[in-house]
């Protein structure tokens, strides 16, 4: 048996043939792969649960009107098994065994069902295409021989990770509006501890980490920074509108 042959005629027939739905074909195609299982025997037992799972048909009536549609039309032979340990028996009908087209010789036919099924709006080949041109970028092998512009990426990113000695920190902390000293308490914090965080993980980027401590650093300014109403009533308290004699005794 000839698996392209057999596959071929059979949707040839389905082209042809008026009465089918995608239900029935649904079914012979899982009909069709349990009989390629079983090196196209004579005959094969079947299981009714997995073929309604293969062929996603979700009714029991309409698995057994379409297995006796398929039977009636001479697409297969159908024995119902009585017993619920024993599987139904079926035998494919060989289609296109007689009249069916030599390799390499024109079919008509086949012809039109290549067209009919042929995808409309797929990629030509040689033409340039936006979506696969992100697809294979996303997907290009990180290994091996790279360009030069990707290595020079490559080392953006590793070095912003580690700063580039104190003096980077504390340019980047005056660039912000802070002092020298901020900066400086912050290298030396990350440095002994060897630019990980407190879970031992490494420090992706060091910028965004001073920049939380620069946050961090301000609120704890405002939140320590005396209310001003505070400092006038104890200014206040030291205030006396009173000429008192301290020289009268009391």
């Amino acid at each position: 048996m000839n698996y392209i042959k057999l596959l071929n005629a059979a949707f040839e027939k389905f082209f042809l043939d008026d009465r089918l739905n995608p239900t029935h074909i649904s079914l012979y195609m899982a009909l069709f792969q349990e009989w390629n299982s079983s090196r196209f025997a004579d005959e094969f037992y079947v299981n009714r649960r997995n073929l309604m799972l293969v062929s996603k048909i979700g009714s029991k009536s309409s698995y057994h009107r379409c297995v006796r549609d398929l039977d009636s039309w001479d697409y297969l032979s159908y024995f119902p098994s009585n017993s619920p340990y024993k599987g139904s028996k079926i035998k494919m009908s060989i289609i296109g065994t007689s009249d069916e087209p030599a390799m390499g010789r024109y079919s008509s036919i086949l012809e039109q069902v290549e067209e009919r099924y042929r995808p409309k709006n797929g990629p030509i080949k040689g033409q340039y295409n936006p979506i696969l041109e992100q697809v294979a970028e996303q997907y290009r092998p990180t290994g091996g021989l790279t360009l030069g512009p990707t290595i020079n990426n490559t080392k953006q990113v590793n070095n912003i990770k580690q700063p580039k000695g104190w003096q980077a920190v504390i340019n980047f902390f005056i660039e912000k509006g802070f002092n020298a000293d901020e900066g400086k308490k912050y290298f030396e914090y990350y440095e002994t501890r060897n630019w990980q965080t407190s879970n031992g993980n490494e420090i992706r980027d060091w910028r965004a980490l001073a920049t939380n401590w620069m946050d961090r650093a301000g609120l704890f300014e405002e939140k320590n920074k005396p209310n001003k109403k505070q400092v006038s009533r104890i200014k206040d308290n030291l205030r006396t509108t009173k000429n008192k004699d301290y020289g009268q005794p009391l």
